[in-house]
């Protein structure tokens, strides 16, 4: 029979069904709160959440500010507004909104994490590796935000920068692809092949249908003059892969080089295996593709909204 306690109950509903994906249900509770008190904010947050997983940004940045208006330091609210903002584009707007929670929540990692980011997608590269210096003293053992990090410092030419934090990203997620791809390249460029070998390998183990990386480990044996090692490598990954061209080009060369017999037969494969894919490139309208050493970088996904949950008084 009060109204009030009605909305609280209301909007806990909400929550719950939202954390349990029900949107629809969690959307229908939510404006039952708002109905029975549209001064709760945390209901008015609950609504524009509603909205934003249905990707209707508008209206639920309105229900977001209705929130503020109703408690100025609401920081759902603050938050969420943020990330409306960001996800439209609109990153000044958003800069300010994560600037105004974090003179109010000073020491959230998700905040600090948003400002260094919105930077970031700004192009102010210096200014985002401000913000993550300051979340890596909170969250010290994120590799996500240490490869992050290293990712940036390559970018603006830092390669010693770089190269320490994609390390320290490494020490703590040794099985982050991105990273070891990183790390096996540099030591490639540094002429350190044997620790490029490890990196690739351990690549190989964490992704073993990705031939791209025993590929790397047999270049890795050539530019060692290890070349029976790579010949035997080569053979075993034809041997399963026989379509993959990349590696007959590589087993040619190699036979040709070392006066192997096996050096027709390869080049017979070869050639037959690029008549095969000009055929059908040619049929697709599409240029013959080569391979190349792969280079990806980390990048955090925005943590999730947060919601609110509000106690009944027993």
């Amino acid at each position: 029979k009060d109204k009030i306690m009605m909305a609280r109950a209301s909007n806990n509903i909400s929550f719950l069904y939202f954390l349990e994906n029900d949107f629809n249900n969690a959307e229908k509770f939510a404006d039952m709160a708002i109905q029975n008190d549209r001064y709760n904010s945390k209901a008015l947050v609950n609504k524009g959440n509603c909205l934003f997983i249905n990707e209707e940004y508008d209206k639920s940045k309105e229900f977001f500010l209705e929130a503020i208006g109703v408690e100025a330091d609401c920081v759902e609210a603050i938050y969420n507004l943020g990330l409306v903002y960001k996800t439209l584009g609109y990153y000044n707007e958003s800069l300010q909104a994560f600037e105004k929670l974090h003179t109010i929540i000073p020491n959230s990692e998700e905040v600090i994490y948003q400002l260094g980011h919105i930077n970031e997608l700004i192009g102010l590269r210096r200014q985002a590796l401000k913000w993550y210096l300051i979340l890596i003293t909170k969250v010290s053992t994120d590799s996500e935000v240490l490869s992050l990090m290293g990712y940036l410092y390559q970018a603006e030419g830092d390669e010693y920068q770089a190269l320490h934090y994609y390390m320290e990203s490494f020490r703590y997620n040794p099985s982050k692809i991105d990273v070891i791809s990183w790390l096996g390249i540099h030591n490639v460029k540094q002429e350190n092949y044997e620790k490029a070998v490890e990196y690739f390998e351990k690549a190989s183990l964490i992704q073993p249908k990705e031939v791209k990386w025993r590929l790397m480990v047999a270049s890795c044996y050539r530019r060692m003059n290890l070349f029976q090692q790579a010949l035997d490598l080569y053979e075993d990954i034809n041997e399963k892969n026989p379509d993959n061209i990349e590696c007959l080009r590589y087993l040619v060369t190699i036979c040709k080089d070392l006066g192997k017999k096996e050096y027709y037969e390869y080049s017979k494969q070869l050639k037959k295996l690029e008549r095969t894919q000009d055929q059908r490139m040619g049929m697709m309208g599409m240029p013959n593709q080569t391979y190349e050493d792969p280079y990806a970088s980390g990048m955090n996904n925005p943590p999730p909204m947060e919601q609110n949950y509000e106690k009944i008084p027993m």
